[in-house]
């Protein structure tokens, strides 16, 4: 798709009518509706949709969509977010020691699998610089310890406000982010192995292997200030057998830990997820 669009994401009390309101806001402003989408949440008596349409031709220049919007939105109590495809979002990613993950996203990146900007890594070790200089992303090491906690996350929200960041990815960023922090910065996916909360700790991997566990997996979520409780974006696993050492949970592991984290951000870069209640509706 080159031609720019719109999208609207929007959750409201159910009600009658609710598809024909949307569609005729963007039919009798010229739109070209391209993608429709939609669900019902019965038990939480929510309607949950994604409409996304051409601008081309369009009659409201872009200033003026969301104050019109807002005017139909108002009467069926609905929260709504409006995203344009043209607008390049702005990624830290965020590591401590271990690569697979930013490699990974860097790679998709540069072959152009998701539209965004990565200008900047954080990490609370020196290791991983030299990746960062060999893509050209600017690297900051900030230090962790439960002594200098809140006035190094200061200077991690000071970058993230410096270079303009959207979404802050946490590519198994081995610190637990503050809940001061997620509220004043919220867009943060983070990834985790499924051994949670079984296997919690140290060497998640050799206690699963002990226990003899069949499957594996991975999580994305977005981060709240209850540790790994995020709802969720997307989720794998694999299977294991008995002939699967320790080495190969942990590469089937982080095989799995490259693929979804990389499927959550492309969810979230295309504004497909709306996040209701703790949870996700996921419009692929």
């Amino acid at each position: 798709m080159t031609k720019p669009t719109a999208t609207l994401l929007i959750s409201c009390p159910d009600q009658r009518g609710l598809v024909a309101k949307l569609a005729n806001f963007i039919y009798s402003n010229g739109g070209n509706i391209i993608h429709a989408d939609q669900h019902t949440d019965f038990g939480a008596g929510l309607f949950l949709s994604r409409i996304e349409w051409q601008l081309e031709g369009f009659n409201l220049p872009r200033d003026l969509i969301g104050p019109a919007f807002n005017a139909i939105a108002q009467p069926l109590g609905a929260k709504w977010e409006l995203n344009f495809s043209d607008t390049v979002p702005r990624i830290a990613i965020w590591v401590s020691k271990q690569d697979h993950c930013l490699f990974d996203l860097i790679w998709r990146h540069r072959a152009k699998e998701f539209t965004a900007e990565i200008p900047l890594i954080i990490s609370n070790h020196p290791n991983l610089q030299k990746v960062a200089e060999q893509f050209g992303i600017d690297y900051h090491h900030i230090p962790m310890s439960k002594e200098n906690k809140a006035e190094q996350e200061i200077k991690q929200l000071e970058l993230l406000h410096q270079y303009k960041i959207d979404l802050v990815v946490l590519a198994k960023y081995m610190q637990i982010v503050s809940a001061d922090f997620i509220t004043k910065f919220p867009q943060i996916i983070n990834i985790h192995h499924s051994f949670l909360p079984a296997f919690v700790g140290a060497n998640p991997y050799h206690r699963a292997f002990e226990r003899g566990v069949k499957i594996i997996g991975a999580t994305a979520h977005y981060a709240t200030p209850e540790l790994d409780a995020g709802p969720i974006i997307e989720q794998d696993v694999v299977r294991v057998s008995h002939r699967d050492d320790v080495e190969d949970l942990i590469r089937k592991g982080k095989d799995l830990e490259r693929v979804v984290l990389a499927r959550a951000v492309r969810l979230h870069l295309q504004n497909r997820v709306l996040v209701y209640a703790n949870k996700t509706v996921v419009f692929e």
